[in-house]
């Protein structure tokens, strides 16, 4: 029987199971694309309401059955304003101060600034999730191996600002199973172990409603890397996209139903655990840990390994 598929940490092993483990999303932002302004109030210069009720909220991913808290500071949805380094870094490392104190699960920052990076691990992050990838930022790579950090891969094609102006590909799922291979490599070769490297073929991250479609569907060619695959679906526009009628009559007032995001959220995280996916970054914690342990008993998630 093989070993279970493990990722590593500066500070632990995260042995992945039988089933996905889930990587809650804080943003401590004022635009994110979901939960833009949740916990950020641009009109007041007192910054301890919004890390407490940040901290709150990791806290109660945690009881909700998180396995990992992920912490942005910086939105990366389509059109997005970038901010500096020092914003992004005011924004997160207070907030992951007070909850390394008091969370037992592994904290990963989200950024793509091996600066911001480096002040959320001093801080107590253990895991980097980069969305270039480990391309956006020359000094990101060193940092991960020097502090033996995990750290997620993404694909993305273009940036923030450019990514879904014309996203195009010949075969979606296979350029970006390629394009993984390639970061995997590259990591490796620069010192990091495989343990310790997560890959996500980037869903919403330029690509198109079909693309998206593709790469759920595509996942079973992201699961045999060698090393551990998320998917980050939650909440996005290829949702809204495919449940389009729904999303307008409930925009109209012609449905009695309001239309509800999480409904199709949860449908591509089962979707995705079926697929063998063997992480899903999400909003709505509660809700996904329960969907995969009734999906579980079900007997609908294969063995991960």
């Amino acid at each position: 029987m093989s070993s279970p598929l493990v990722w590593k940490t500066s500070r632990r092993t995260i042995t992945i199971g039988d089933r996905p483990r889930v990587m809650g999303i804080l943003n401590v932002t004022p635009d994110s694309f979901s939960d833009g302004g949740r916990f950020y109030d641009q009109e007041s210069d007192d910054d301890q309401p919004r890390i407490n009720a940040a901290v709150s909220a990791g806290l109660q991913m945690q009881a909700d059955g998180a396995d990992i808290i992920d912490i942005g500071g910086e939105s990366t949805r389509p059109y997005s304003t970038p901010v500096d380094a020092a914003t992004e870094s005011a924004r997160v490392v207070p907030v992951i101060e007070k909850l390394a104190q008091q969370l037992t699960i592994p904290i990963s920052i989200d950024s793509s600034k091996a600066i911001v990076a480096e002040a959320a691990i001093s801080a107590g992050a253990e895991i980097v999730n980069d969305i270039t990838g480990l391309e956006g930022d020359p000094e990101m790579a060193d940092l991960v191996k020097r502090t033996g950090v995990g750290v997620c891969v993404m694909h993305m094609q273009g940036t923030p600002q450019t990514m879904q102006d014309a996203p195009t590909y010949q075969n979606v799922v296979e350029e970006i199973r390629d394009y993984l291979i390639a970061r995997r490599d590259a990591c490796l070769a620069s010192g990091i172990e495989q343990a310790n490297i997560c890959l996500d073929p980037g869903i919403g991250f330029g690509k198109t409603h079909a693309h998206n479609l593709e790469l759920v569907r595509g996942i079973p060619r992201f699961i045999d890397l060698g090393c551990v695959c998320l998917i980050g679906h939650s909440r996005k526009g290829f949702i809204r996209k495919q449940l389009a009628s729904l999303a307008e009559a409930s925009a109209a007032g012609t449905s009695s139903h309001q239309f509800n995001p999480l409904a199709g959220t949860l449908a591509v995280s089962l979707a995705a655990a079926a697929a063998g996916a063997h992480l899903l970054r999400v909003h709505d914690v509660a809700e996904t840990t329960q969907a995969l342990e009734m999906f579980q008993a079900c007997g609908a998630i294969p063995r991960q390994s």
